[in-house]
C-alpha cells in the first residue's frame, strides 16, 4: 500500500483521555485496571473509562445516545481531533472524507437495558428504545459522520476484536480507489453485561489484573476504549507519522480458539511486512495482541518467532487497558504511534516471570531508544487476524 499520514488522531481508554495521558500511563508505568463493579457484576478486574455515565451527547445528536456513543464522542473532542477533520472538510468537501469504524458489540448496553424494564412475563420493549441509533453496527459509523458535518461514505466493520483493525485496509482501499479523499479510521466498544458474563461464562476472564506473557496468566480483563485517526495520502518528501502495511488473514479454525500452529497469525504479519515493503529486521517494536489467556498469548509468540525469531522486542499493553475487544486495534494503534514519537517501548505490565515455555523476545520493562517501525497485532474470534506497521516517513 501507498503510506497514508495519520493528520491526526485520538484515542480515550482506562490510562485516560487523549495520547498525553495514555503517553503518560505508559511512561509511568500506571495501569488503569480496577475492580469489576459494572451493573453489579463483580467478576475479575475491567479497564472502565471514568466519566461516561455523566458525559451528554449534544443535544442534536441525542438519538445516539448509549455508552458506546458517548465513548466516541468523548474522544473526538480529544487531541483537537474534530478541529483538524473540521480543517479537513473545508479543504476536500464534506463528501471526499470517509468514515471506516469497527465495534464488536455496539450499543448492546442500551438493548440490555431496554429488556430489563419489561416484566417478567416478557412484554414489549420501551417505546423510547432507538434500536437504530443505539444497538445497530450502523450507528457507530453514523454518529461519527454526524458529529464530524461528514457526508461521505461510512461503514462499521464488526470482526470481532480486530475490528478497528481490519479498518485500515478499508480505508487504504477507499483512498487507493478514489472513493474518498481521506478516511477516518477507529471505533469503539464500550462495558456491557453480555460481554462481562460472556466472557466469563467461557472461563476466561483472571480474577487478577491480566498479566500478558506471564507463566502465570490465567485470563483476560475486560476494557472499554475508543479512538480515530485520519489518514490521507501521504505528500512526496513529508515527514511524520503514518500507516505503511496491513496484513489480513481469517484462518477460521475455531469458533473461539486461536490456531494451534498461529497459520493465520503468521500469515498476517508477513502480508502487513509485505505490504509496507520492509523485512522483519526492520521493525523495531511488536505491540502484541496479548490478550492474557494461556492459549492465545502462546500462539502469537510461536506466531512472532516464526516470523521475527528473537530479535525484536516484544511487549503487550492489555494490562494497562484491559482487553478492549473492537476498539482493541485503533487503541494500539495510537499506542503504537505514541511509541514511534515518544521513543518508547513498553514492557509488559504486572509480570513476574515471562512462561519460558516462549521464545519470542518478551520484554518486561519499559526502554527508551529511537523507534521507526512499530507492528501492532490484533486476532479476533473466528480465526480473523490483522497486523499493522506503523512508522514515520522518509
Amino acid at each position: 500500500m501507498k503510506p497514508l499520514a495519520i493528520r491526526a488522531m485520538t484515542v480515550l481508554s482506562a490510562m485516560g483521555l487523549g495520547a498525553g495521558a495514555t503517553f503518560d500511563a505508559l511512561d509511568r508505568r500506571r495501569g488503569g485496571l480496577t475492580p469489576c463493579a459494572f451493573e453489579g457484576i463483580a467478576t475479575g478486574w475491567t479497564g472502565r473509562v471514568a466519566g461516561v455515565e455523566t458525559h451528554a451527547l449534544p443535544p442534536s445528536l441525542a438519538r445516539y445516545d448509549c455508552r458506546n456513543n458517548r465513548l466516541a464522542d468523548m474522544a473526538l473532542r480529544a487531541d483537537g481531533f474534530a478541529a483538524t477533520v473540521a480543517k479537513a472538510r473545508a479543504r476536500l468537501g464534506a463528501d471526499r472524507i470517509g468514515v471506516i469504524v469497527g465495534t464488536s458489540t455496539s450499543g448492546v448496553g442500551a438493548l440490555e437495558g431496554a429488556y430489563l424494564t419489561r416484566g417478567p412475563d416478557g412484554g414489549a420493549l420501551p417505546a423510547a428504545f432507538d434500536y437504530v441509533h443505539t444497538h445497530d453496527l450502523s450507528s457507530l459509523a453514523s454518529y461519527v459522520s454526524e458529529a464530524l458535518a461528514l457526508t461521505g461514505p461510512a461503514m462499521t466493520v464488526s470482526a470481532a476484536c480486530a475490528s478497528s483493525a481490519r479498518c485500515f485496509a478499508d480505508a487504504a482501499h477507499f483512498i487507493e480507489t478514489g472513493v474518498c479523499d481521506a478516511v477516518i479510521v477507529g471505533g469503539a466498544d464500550s462495558l456491557c453485561r453480555m460481554t462481562l458474563r460472556g466472557f466469563a461464562s467461557l472461563s476466561l476472564v483472571s480474577d487478577q489484573k491480566c498479566r500478558p506473557c506471564d507463566a502465570e496468566r490465567d485470563g483476560i480483563s475486560v476494557g472499554e476504549a475508543a479512538g480515530f485517526m485520519l489518514l490521507e495520502p501521504a505528500r512526496m518528501g513529508e515527514t511524520g507519522l503514518a500507516v505503511l502495511g496491513c496484513g489480513n488473514s481469517s484462518d477460521a479454525h475455531h469458533m473461539s480458539s486461536p490456531h494451534p500452529e498461529a497459520l493465520g497469525a503468521v500469515l498476517a504479519m508477513r502480508a502487513a511486512l509485505e505490504d509496507a515493503g520492509i523485512g522483519p529486521e526492520a521493525i523495531d517494536y511488536i505491540n502484541l495482541h496479548g490478550t492474557g489467556t494461556r492459549a492465545n498469548d502462546a500462539m502469537e509468540d510461536r506466531a512472532v518467532a516464526t516470523v521475527f525469531g528473537a530479535a525484536v522486542p516484544c511487549g503487550g499493553t492489555k494490562g494497562w487497558t484491559g482487553h478492549t475487544m473492537g476498539s482493541s486495534g485503533i487503541l494500539e494503534a495510537v499506542i503504537a504511534a505514541v511509541c514511534l514519537e515518544h521513543g518508547l517501548i513498553p514492557g509488559c505490565l504486572g509480570v513476574d516471570r515471562v512462561d519460558p515455555a516462549f521464545t519470542a523476545r518478551i520484554v518486561t520493562e519499559n526502554e527508551s531508544r529511537p523507534v521507526r517501525h512499530v507492528l501492532s497485532n490484533s486476532f479476533g474470534f473466528g480465526g480473523i487476524n490483522c497486523s499493522l506497521i506503523l512508522g514515520r516517513l522518509p
